[in-house]
């Protein structure tokens, strides 16, 4: 069993200062470094995903501006894999899958941003396609949403999402345990 880390859309405008900014990016984002940094030193892949908005409505992620490069927090490294996708679903049109098949990984460590649409999409879909899956809450990000007149803060929408992934969809921790477990020897089991 292999195992691989994806880094999905840690990107400038999510970030103050950019088109789209979340709630506490930056702590995601060092979390998402931690989470690399572990993968690194035993030699595990780390996979990064960048947003490039392709409609001509889109607001945030536009090509060939300074917010669609990833943040340096999570800048990746010599020979790291870097696909584009122009949708939430990581998988969707792009060449994530067979990345996976050829690295032989069965086990996807998934960090990123925002929780509520990239991390949700891509996480449903890794498992469906048979990946065991684990989401490092503390690595993903997402904002405040409005509905009906109603607005959810940033950590209802988080907790919500993280809730109805963790179970069927994939197991939910802390960047810390997560590497806590790799460490070990072990690859990471869902209980």
């Amino acid at each position: 069993m292999a195992v691989a880390l994806l880094v999905i859309d840690i990107q400038k405008d999510y970030f103050p200062g950019g088109k789209m900014p979340l709630v506490n990016p930056e702590s995601a984002a060092t979390e998402a470094k931690r989470l690399a940094d572990g993968f690194r030193s035993h030699h595990w892949p780390v996979i990064f995903m960048q947003h490039v908005s392709l409609s001509p409505t889109a607001s945030f992620f536009l090509p060939n501006t300074d917010g669609v490069a990833i943040h340096p927090t999570v800048t990746p490294q010599p020979g790291e894999t870097v696909l584009v996708k122009h949708y939430p679903n990581s998988f969707r049109e792009t060449r994530l899958l067979e990345v996976l098949q050829q690295l032989q990984v069965t086990e996807l460590v998934i960090s990123g941003m925002m929780t509520h649409m990239c991390i949700d999409a891509s996480t449903r879909q890794a498992a469906d396609l048979g990946l065991t899956c684990f989401v490092a809450y503390d690595a993903t990000a997402t904002r405040t949403l409005q509905f009906n007149g109603l607005t959810t803060p940033a950590t209802e929408v988080q907790t919500a999402f993280l809730s109805s992934l963790n179970g069927a969809y994939a197991k939910v921790q802390s960047a810390a345990s997560i590497l806590a477990v790799q460490f070990s020897g072990s690859a990471p089991s869902v209980d």
